[in-house]
């Protein structure tokens, strides 16, 4: 697993699959780490060569100084690509990680061959929410925030039934860095790819979440409406899909990226 330095600080990067596949790299939630995929990396690494990184000031990332950005977060990504040697890949983001896809599909749209925007959104009008995490998280810690969000991330039947998947993402949502926290929260508050969608040329599918309340599915058929060819697959998941639909979530994308 190694720690890729991006110019002033190094980022955790895990590599699985044949080397002559084509690459498929996945970008977790904010407050998450590459675990997040776990359920997806077996079948996918058997089609791709599976790159999944921590984002800055996540995981065993390191926690540059404020301000983040979308930009500082998909030169991130260009840089971790250039130094693995990687010239073009396939991209499967959720949330904060289809945010970051976003920037790229738009700003680096050589380095994509099609692309998976999850779970998504593109522009907040109302940044009180984000300001509010970013207190409640430099107040309280981490810790204090974690059953809200899981509430949000998962419905009530996902939660009860499956405690061993909350407690993990509680420990992993728990131990992320206030400051890496904060600065991912201000780059979610001020991004704005309204401008950006219609620039996307990669294929791309857009996966959301019927009972999604952190981005809700309007959003996200806004996002497809807005990329010029792009398709929608609706999963039955509140916002970490992927976790509450590992097998139908899986399925989605491999058939997307031809796979299947």
């Amino acid at each position: 697993m190694p720690m890729i330095d991006t110019g002033g600080f190094e980022i955790n990067v895990k590599v699985e699959g044949p080397e002559s596949a084509p690459v498929l790299m996945l970008s977790n939630s904010i407050a998450a780490d590459l675990s997040m995929w776990d359920p997806q990396v077996s079948e996918f690494a058997k089609h791709f060569r599976v790159v999944r990184y921590d984002r800055r000031g996540h995981g065993k990332s390191d926690v540059p100084a404020a301000p983040y950005s979308m930009e500082k977060m998909g030169r991130d990504v260009l840089a971790i690509l250039d130094k693995l040697g990687i010239a073009k890949m396939n991209w499967c983001g959720l949330s904060m990680g289809g945010m970051v896809g976003q920037w790229l599909g738009a700003n680096a749209p050589e380095r994509i061959e099609r692309m998976v925007l999850s779970n998504t959104h593109y522009y907040y009008a109302d940044k009180a929410p984000w300001n509010d995490r970013i207190k409640t998280a430099q107040d309280k810690g981490m810790a204090a925030m974690a059953a809200p969000f899981m509430e949000r991330w998962f419905t009530k039947d996902f939660r009860e039934g499956h405690p061993e998947v909350i407690e993990r993402m509680i420990a992993v949502f728990s131990a992320t860095p206030v400051e890496g926290f904060a600065g991912c929260c201000a780059a979610g508050r001020d991004m704005d790819h309204r401008d950006l969608l219609g620039r996307i040329k990669a294929p791309t599918l857009v996966i959301a979440g019927r009972h999604d309340f952190a981005t809700p599915l309007a959003a996200n058929e806004e996002i497809c409406a807005k990329i010029p060819g792009a398709s929608i697959q609706v999963l039955d998941a509140a916002h970490i899909s992927n976790l509450q639909q590992p097998q139908a979530y899986t399925k989605a994308v491999m058939e997307f990226l031809g796979a299947s």
